[in-house]
Formats: structure tokens, C-alpha cells, sequence
């Protein structure tokens, strides 16, 4: 007799993944402790702040018991300071010194690899990880297709077996015979860098009016170091901060950076930009700036400022739209990303960006690393051809 047998889903309550006290706790502390420009301090005490409102600890495992924890992961250091302590090695320990307690360099690139994974999603690592430009000759990516030796490719191109296979069927086995005519070479595909300098305001209308914009620009440009030095690894990546005066900062010190009490000095990032990217060999480069703010500092020959923060002035955006000028000139495509609808702000970027023949993108911090990262990918793909 036969069964009836039922076929159908079989649905169930959702349960999260179940998560350790410290899990819990670290995912926490990894976005305080990027709102707070890598202050271990401050994000201890947002985090004793949030554990008191929404009791995230209990007696088992304390706050206390992460740091720890993190201390052993390897995650924080700590410092003592032999004055302080009483003494020298452990004894300050006992005498009841305390540390300066920092993240480490593990921890901060966990916290570049955190913004790459919230703003661009879970992102394939490719193996040499460098875009093709669909063209093909003496590159470094082999293609599977085989053609006939020619003078000048290398050794390391050669595929043996199929060469020592033409070597048999036109000599015969008797008396091994290998000359030029049998050579069979794989080809390669060739590929390309891109060189990208990453220009970020750290003036003080980054953080005015109790609105945080320097968060979001911050795990921009996380991310976008994340993913250069990951999928991109020939590929090179230079950032810099402009305030009143614009400067280089190295990669490791993204989770640190802080707005100032500056004015606008976009010539001197763009200045320091396109210096940057004339040392570059490659052909390809571009400049990405986030900014908040219309132009309003420059740096005289004499060493003292020019400042003006009413309307646009004339004088400091004409050399900005120059600077967009010479960039076009260089082949060097400037994207602009503003994270403010300001009239005169968006005034400015059509002029600058029609000087420059590059292209601006007017957003809210939702959204800004995503476009950021789209824009890298059609970039590469326009000047890649």
C-alpha cells in the first residue's frame, strides 16, 4: 500500500546567531572607537555610558573583563610611564601607576576592514587584483590562448609542453630536435594601475551645527584604503587633509583623524594632490575630494592667509577653477563629492568641475561610500580602455 508522503517548507522562529559577551561588546566598540578618532578613553566611557542604559553586561562579564580581553586579543596596548609609576618595569604595576592605553595596528586595520565591509558589502578578493583593459600582448595575466614564439617575448612565456609536443611531431623521436619554429607561447593579458589621491576637508564646518560629517568621510576613506590595498594591490592610494594648509597622512592614521578650527584651502589639497600624482610612473590617476564647504582660505607667497568665508570670493575660487584647469591638462579627472546642498557650494562645483571636465556628485552622508566606489570602478573603466 502506498504512503503519502508530504513535501513543503517547513518554516520556523528566526534566532540570531548566538554571540559571546565580548562579540557583543566588540561590535560596539569598534564603531565608538572610530567616532571618536581612535580615543580608547572616550570609547570606554560611551561604552560604560550605553552598558548602564541598556545593560549590556552583567556580573559573569564586565566591562572591565573586556578590556581585558581585548588587552590579550592584542587588540589594545598599554603603556606605562616609568615617572608616573613610581619605578621601573612591573614595579610601576605595583605602585599603582597607570597606562596610556592606544589601539594597535591590528586593531586599526580591523577597523579599515569594518568600513569596507559596511560600506561596500562583502567584497571578492581577486588573486593578483588588478582590472584587465581587454587588450592583449606581453602583460602579467595569462589568457589560456597559445600562438607562435615572435622575438622579444620572454622565456617565462613559454609553454614547454606544447612546445616540446611540436618539437616531436616535426623532428620525430629518434634525434630530439628543438628550435625557434616549435615554440608555442600562452598569451598574457595586459593590465593597468591606477594611481588615486583622496582629498578630505577637516575644516571646522565638518562638525557645525551638531551635524557629524567627518565620521562618514572617515570610513570612506577606510574603506577605500581597505579596498585598494586588498583587491587593487598594484594600484596606489595617497591621502591627504586640507584645512587652513593641506598635508599627507599616512593609512594607519585614518581611525585618529579630526576636523580643526580651519577655514578652506582647497588649492593647497589640490596643489599637494597633483604634486602627488606627478611622481607616479602609471598613465592613469585621479584625484576623489569630500568636502562640506566652498572655498575660503589661501596661502599667500608672503606665508600669511587669505581668508574669506562670506559668499564666494572671487580671488580664491578663480585659482581653484585654475588648479581644475591644470588638473585637466595633467589627464588627471577630479570627483567631487559634497555632503551639503549649500547654493554658493554647488555654485562653486559646476564651475570647477566644467573647468576640469570632471564630475561631482552632491549627496548626504548616506549613501557617499557607495558612490565613491562606484565612481572608482566606471574611472578605471573609462581610462582603461
Amino acid at each position: 500500500m502506498a504512503m503519502n508522503t508530504r513535501k513543503g517548507f517547513r518554516f520556523s522562529t528566526y534566532e540570531a546567531p548566538e554571540q559571546t559577551p565580548f562579540d557583543k561588546l566588540f561590535d560596539i566598540f569598534q564603531e565608538l572607537i572610530t567616532h571618536t578618532s581612535g580615543d580608547f578613553d572616550e570609547a570606554i566611557d560611551w561604552l560604560r555610558e550605553l552598558d548602564k542604559e541598556y545593560e549590556l553586561t552583567d556580573d559573569e562579564y564586565t566591562i572591565d573583563d573586556f578590556i581585558e580581553e581585548l588587552k590579550a586579543k592584542g587588540y589594545i596596548q598599554e603603556e606605562f610611564d616609568d615617572d608616573a609609576a613610581g619605578g621601573e618595569g612591573e614595579e610601576g604595576d605595583e605602585n599603582g601607576g597607570k597606562g596610556n592605553i592606544s589601539i594597535t595596528a591590528k586593531m586599526e586595520r580591523l577597523i579599515r576592514q569594518r568600513a569596507l565591509d559596511q560600506i561596500f558589502g562583502k567584497i571578492k578578493r581577486s588573486g593578483s587584483g588588478n582590472h584587465k583593459t581587454g587588450k592583449s600582448g606581453q602583460g602579467d595575466e595569462h589568457t589560456g590562448d597559445l600562438r607562435e614564439y615572435r622575438y622579444g617575448d620572454g622565456l617565462e612565456h613559454i609553454s614547454m609542453t606544447e612546445s616540446l609536443k611540436n618539437a616531436q611531431i616535426n623532428h620525430g623521436m629518434g634525434s630530439f630536435t628543438l628550435n625557434e619554429d616549435d615554440l608555442v607561447v600562452e598569451d598574457t593579458q595586459h593590465k593597468a594601475q591606477m594611481s588615486t589621491v583622496l582629498m578630505i576637508d577637516i575644516s571646522h564646518s565638518m562638525i557645525l551645527y551638531g551635524e557629524d560629517r567627518i565620521t562618514p568621510a572617515k570610513k570612506v576613506a577606510m574603506a577605500l584604503a581597505e579596498l585598494i590595498t586588498t583587491r587593487y594591490p598594484k594600484d596606489t592610494l595617497d591621502i591627504l587633509v586640507f584645512g587652513n594648509d593641506a598635508w599627507p597622512i599616512p593609512i594607519k592614521d585614518l581611525p585618529y583623524l579630526k576636523v580643526g578650527p580651519y577655514h578652506t584651502n582647497t588649492v593647497a589639497g589640490l596643489q599637494l594632490a597633483m604634486d602627488m600624482l606627478r611622481r607616479k610612473r602609471n598613465t592613469n590617476k585621479q584625484i576623489f575630494m569630500i568636502t562640506d564647504g566652498k572655498p575660503s582660505c589661501l596661502r599667500l607667497p608672503d606665508g600669511s592667509y587669505y581668508k574669506n568665508s562670506v559668499g564666494l570670493d572671487e580671488y580664491i575660487v578663480e585659482k581653484c577653477y585654475n588648479m581644475a584647469r591644470q588638473a585637466r591638462k595633467l589627464h588627471i579627472p577630479i570627483t567631487t563629492f559634497m555632503i551639503a546642498q549649500d547654493a554658493y557650494l554647488m555654485q562653486f562645483i559646476r564651475h570647477f568641475t566644467e573647468a576640469n571636465k570632471g564630475k561631482a556628485f552632491f549627496t548626504g552622508l548616506q549613501g557617499l561610500g557607495e558612490m565613491i566606489f562606484e565612481d572608482y570602478e566606471t574611472n578605471r573603466r573609462k581610462r582603461l580602455k
